[in-house]
């Protein structure tokens, strides 16, 4: 192989960054033809392909994703050396990259990794949602050093990875005030024709939501499936509908959002798993995420029961 040509791999790394090769040329301040013959000539002397189109814009391929992770830490390098050159403290900053599934509510997952933030080492948090199998794929190609997932790696996948429960919670349905007073005084038999907004059926926590309604007969009138949580909550407080809320989180949208809740979906639970491909975590902040998961975010054995049904602090 060629020596590698670390102007060659400059410009992919800004075209990796940028994800287009019009913007990378503008902030190079040099023509998109130039950084698009840098680019060929990197693909040549590593004998790989590095993107692929995506639309109007360009995506990696596995082999640029590992070129990018090695090239992150390169430039990373690089920095560190000017600054020591120049007599001033090198500051290096250990990373933790974290792929969370789109299925996961985002505030609990900022509770799950706020500790990481707050280590006497200092850590920067690199965050990226998608789908649970893209993560998986990072995460086998070294990419992430962690996926947060509500359920454990599904069966089928050829990644070689472990799953490590944080915790679980309990889940309880909240609405506007007006949403509450209509449909919570006597729950759940007052939900029937109540209009619910829904994670969308690929998450764990809607299977189990499914077999709530199941088994306190309640036929929902679900006016939307989201998978986002945020957007979900968002329409939520608009009062378009009844939605899940972890018990974890529910003092939090509260103060947030003009919500009430109506009553807790009893037996149901949504857990967050942290998956990595050590058995045995290694990386501190990892740790600490997990140790404080364990001891102060979540309960240790919620109780998992029949679909029974009570008030939570019923409306307001």
């Amino acid at each position: 192989m060629q020596t590698l040509n670390h102007n060659h791999l400059f410009y992919f790394w800004v075209v990796a960054n940028e994800r287009s090769i019009a913007r990378a040329s503008e902030l190079l301040h040099v023509t998109p033809q130039t950084i698009s013959a840098q680019l060929k000539l990197l693909q040549e002397a590593l004998e790989v392909r590095l993107f692929e189109k995506e639309g109007r814009g360009l995506r990696l391929t596995d082999s640029g994703r590992v070129t990018k992770s090695y090239a992150d830490g390169i430039f990373a390098l690089s920095r560190e050396l000017r600054a020591a050159l120049r007599g001033e403290p090198a500051g290096e900053v250990r990373e933790l990259r974290v792929g969370i599934s789109d299925a996961l509510p985002k505030r609990a997952c900022r509770r799950i990794l706020q500790p990481a933030l707050h280590m006497h080492e200092a850590i920067r948090l690199v965050c990226r949602e998608d789908g649970v199998e893209r993560l998986l794929a990072g995460l086998a190609l070294h990419n992430l050093d962690l996926v947060l997932d509500d359920s454990p790696i599904p069966p089928g996948l050829s990644v070689r990875a472990y799953n490590h429960l944080l915790g679980q919670c309990g889940v309880v349905w909240v609405g506007s005030p007006e949403i509450a007073r209509r449909y919570g005084k006597r729950f759940p038999s007052d939900l029937k024709d109540a209009p619910f907004l829904l994670p969308t059926v690929n998450t764990a926590l809607r299977r189990s939501l499914d077999l709530w309604f199941e088994e306190a007969n309640v036929r929902p009138r679900v006016v939307a499936e989201i998978a986002d949580s945020a957007l979900l909550q968002a329409f939520g407080e608009d009062g378009e509908g009844i939605f899940p809320v972890t018990e974890v989180m529910l003092e939090e949208v509260r103060e947030r959002m003009r919500v009430e809740p109506l009553g807790v979906a009893e037996g149901v639970v949504e857990r967050f798993y942290a998956i990595t491909v050590d058995r045995r975590i290694r990386h501190p902040a990892v740790v600490e995420i997990s140790r404080h998961a364990r001891d102060a975010l979540f309960e240790s054995d919620p109780p998992i029961g029949p679909a029974r049904s009570r008030n939570h602090r019923g409306p307001a």
